[in-house]
């Protein structure tokens, strides 16, 4: 049965390049992740399949891919497995993309690169073209999936002023400034109600425990992420001498109270809420998170007068520092084997040029103007009111390829998406140029950690665990219980996930 199917698969796919042949169109088969999966797919009246069939001969034929990762990647393998992969899809897992190439089911595309100009102007630096590199050879056009190294650590300017402090710059300068803002009423309201830090535990798996939000100080030890991917000094941060050092600065932290004591207790949702209510001073955030109008409000409705200063980070005992890694998410684009065999690499190209760039990437990103968009005064496309406007439940789908087309550093896209608005005090603000600011920090070079070997569930859970109880005074952090613990890791297996992990980076040219 499966081998009827494919072949009736495959003789529709024929058919279909045929008859587009016929009309001196070539035929391409995309399958697309979705920018809005809730609204439903690409209209068939969308104008930019008239448009690709006048100005590039392509006849697109575009479906998309669920939105669960799992059944996205099902999805593709079964195609794979039938040899049945379109011309063109958009694989999201890095899993699926080192399968497909493993098997010889993706092309070499290092030649495609020339038919992109525009694309390759924007987009395709040294990193995106590692990233896709293997063994040597190009399989793949690796696109941005989101805005990298979007964060960075806060502190109130007004406590800082109120309390006649200088900005911190070193690790011990900062604790003395947590310290201040923890005990020396910073908001000069008469109560014992400030704390110095703040976070909450937020983990992936280039960031585990205790996580993103406790980066910078880590940071200032040389152990922020999970991995130290330099070759001379390759491994899990956590069997780094300086982790056990950044430990007991952790341990001193919670220990004199100057860290919010509800930090592992908290959620996104309440971390936000305390720092909008005047919690704490210092505090790592997103560039939107904090200066986005809906997100900042609630804070200048309670202190119309505060205001936040972006630290770099702390210079910690050794001269390290860094907000943590530092990571370009990228959506990675391949063209199967196939379509090479068949020549049609270069149209392909063009295509992906022409959504990147000019007036096919005004249409993927923004929709059609006096439709979806109008220009504002300042040359930025503003969503028209209604449910045809781009922000609209209508509009959203005609921009659903805006994953593929945006660059997530478009002068443009970033202004529409983070507007200047005014505080209550009057004074003005943008989560871009919060952004800008926020990646001009001093960061980790990480390319490539998000996609490292796992550990299994049990040792994950003994690793979180016991950082946990350390910090927590329910055991004892010495040398000899650190060692204990690290130890038992190393029983548990990490010693051998981090001898995957040092297998997977060579292969995989992520060492740095």
């Amino acid at each position: 049965m499966i081998a009827l199917v494919a072949s009736l698969v495959f003789a529709q796919g024929a058919d279909e390049n045929k008859a587009a042949e016929d009309k001196g169109l070539t035929h391409i088969e995309m399958w697309y992740a979705a920018t809005a999966t809730e609204v439903g797919p690409l209209p068939d009246d969308w104008v930019g399949y008239q448009r690709l069939r006048d100005e590039l001969n392509i006849e697109l034929e575009a479906s998309t891919l669920p939105s669960s990762a799992t059944d996205r990647d099902m999805k593709i393998m079964a195609a794979a497995a039938a040899d049945q992969l379109p011309d063109l899809i958009n694989l999201i897992s890095r899993e699926s993309f080192l399968q497909l190439v493993d098997r010889g089911l993706v092309g070499e595309v290092g030649d495609l690169y020339q038919y992109m100009p525009e694309r390759q102007k924007i987009m395709f630096g040294e990193t995106a073209m590692k990233y896709t590199t293997i063994n040597g050879k190009n399989y793949g056009f690796a696109v941005p999936g989101g805005i990298g190294r979007n964060e960075g650590l806060l502190i109130r300017k007004d406590w800082l002023d109120n309390l006649g402090l200088k900005v911190p710059t070193t690790l011990d300068e900062l604790y003395d400034v947590m310290y201040a803002f923890t005990f020396k009423d910073p908001d000069g309201n008469g109560k014992d109600d400030t704390y110095g830090y703040g976070c909450f535990v937020e983990q992936y798996n280039y960031e585990i425990y205790p996580g993103r939000r406790l980066e910078p100080i880590m940071g200032a030890f040389g152990v922020e992420g999970t991995w130290n991917l330099t070759a001379e000094n390759f491994g899990l941060q956590i069997f780094k001498p300086e982790y056990y050092d950044f430990m007991v600065f952790m341990k001193k932290m919670i220990d004199t109270g100057v860290i919010d004591p509800n930090w592992m207790a908290y959620k996104k949702d309440d971390f936000r809420a305390a720092w909008k209510q005047g919690k704490f001073g210092i505090f790592r955030e997103q560039n939107s998170a904090y200066a986005s109008q809906n997100n900042f409000t609630p804070f200048d409705k309670n202190f119309p007068n505060a205001s936040f200063i972006i630290l770099d980070p702390p210079v910690g005992p050794t001269g390290k520092s860094s907000v943590g890694p530092g990571l370009s998410p990228f959506r990675v684009w391949v063209i199967s084997e196939r379509a090479i065999e068949e020549g049609k690499g270069p149209k392909i190209a063009e295509f992906f040029d022409w959504v990147g760039a000019g007036d096919g990437y005004m249409l993927c990103y923004f929709g059609t103007e006096g439709v979806q968009y109008k220009m504002g005064e300042n040359g930025i496309p503003v969503s028209l009111e209604g449910d045809l406007g781009f922000n609209g439940p209508k509009g959203q789908t005609y921009i659903q390829l805006r994953n593929m087309a945006s660059n997530f550093n478009s002068e443009t896209e970033l202004l529409a998406r983070y507007p200047v608005w005014t505080r209550q005090n009057g004074t003005q603000m943008s989560a871009y140029w919060v952004l800008k600011e926020m990646q001009g920090k001093k960061w980790t070079d990480a390319v490539g950690m998000d996609s490292m070997p796992v550990p299994s569930g049990d040792l994950k859970t003994f690793y979180e665990q016991g950082l946990a109880e350390f910090l927590a005074g329910k055991r004892e952090l010495t040398p000899e219980n650190w060692k204990t613990f690290l130890d038992q890791l190393t029983k548990l297996g990490a010693k051998d996930w981090e001898a995957k992990g040092l297998e997977f980076a060579k292969a995989n040219s992520i060492l740095k």
